[in-house]
């Protein structure tokens, strides 16, 4: 007779684990476990960034130009590299704003610091985390496993690094958190996300408030027009206060002091 050797207890049974019945389990850790890190770390309260994983820094934009222009590369290759460096501006804006945010929510009593949240991959999320660490403070990414590897970028906390594979729980945990909301320019993805956050708060279905900033107002309005809403009567013009376009990262962040101040009731530290 062979000797039966002991059954894996059921958190330990990989295969069930991964299997469709293992699902609920699977979706309840992408809930619990980063809620334990948050707790942790006395993360409360987040100021999101949205926007694309194309934009490339200045300085890449610059070295990926010249060697198309070195290596006799196509007209289209070149007018596409071209427009990378045109959007590199927005790389470099938002650095400049998670920076002067961060720097800002060092001065506040821990429980109310306000922590830099990105999706945690290239382009618009690096540029969030790098301005986070240019000011030393806490970011956080909350990356999404695709049939094409995203990579997180170097400038997340190790701490709040996070990799989801359900696009809803990391969607939930962008909004849960957040006190704020920056949309860069950006594709499908990033009005996907826009979408989704001014519906709950159109809504009413987020009980907080949620101060939304959509920066580039010269970009958007060539994507869309969402004052032709109230024109077609699709939302009312009181929707239209739900975000504020802003075009400088000082703009932006002044803005969003003002308003996480008086809402929050924030007092700097005494130094």
């Amino acid at each position: 007779m062979a000797k039966i050797v002991k059954a894996p207890k059921a958190y330990h049974n990989a295969k069930f684990l991964n299997s469709p019945a293992g699902r609920n389990i699977r979706i309840l850790t992408e809930y619990h476990e980063p809620l334990e890190r948050f707790r942790k770390y006395k993360i409360n309260h987040t100021i999101v960034f949205f926007g694309s994983a194309r934009i490339k820094s200045k300085a890449h934009a610059e070295r990926n130009l010249k060697r198309l222009k070195r290596n006799g590369s196509t007209s289209e290759e070149i007018k596409r590299a071209e427009m990378d460096l045109v959007m590199s501006k927005y790389y470099e804006e938002t650095v400049e704003l998670a920076y002067l945010l961060s720097k800002w929510s060092k001065t506040l009593p821990k429980e109310k610091e306000f922590v830099v949240c990105s999706g945690g991959g290239p382009g618009i999320m690096e540029a969030a985390n790098k301005g986070a660490a240019k000011a030393d403070a806490y970011s956080m990414g909350l990356n999404i496993s695709l049939p094409f590897e995203q990579f997180p970028n170097p400038y997340i906390s190790p701490e709040l690094n996070f990799e989801f594979h359900y696009f809803f729980m990391r969607k939930f945990w962008f909004a849960y958190p957040a006190k704020a909301l920056i949309i860069m320019p950006g594709g499908f993805g990033t009005l996907d996300e826009l979408m989704e956050i001014l519906t709950l708060v159109q809504t009413e279905k987020l009980h907080k408030k949620m101060f939304i900033v959509i920066y580039g107002k010269e970009y958007w309005n060539k994507i869309i027009n969402l004052e032709a809403l109230v024109d077609f009567g699709m939302i009312s013009k009181e929707d239209l206060k739900l975000w504020k376009y802003v075009n400088t990262p000082t703009e932006a962040f002044e803005y969003l002091k003002s308003k996480l101040t008086v809402k929050y009731k924030l007092n700097t530290k005494t130094i």
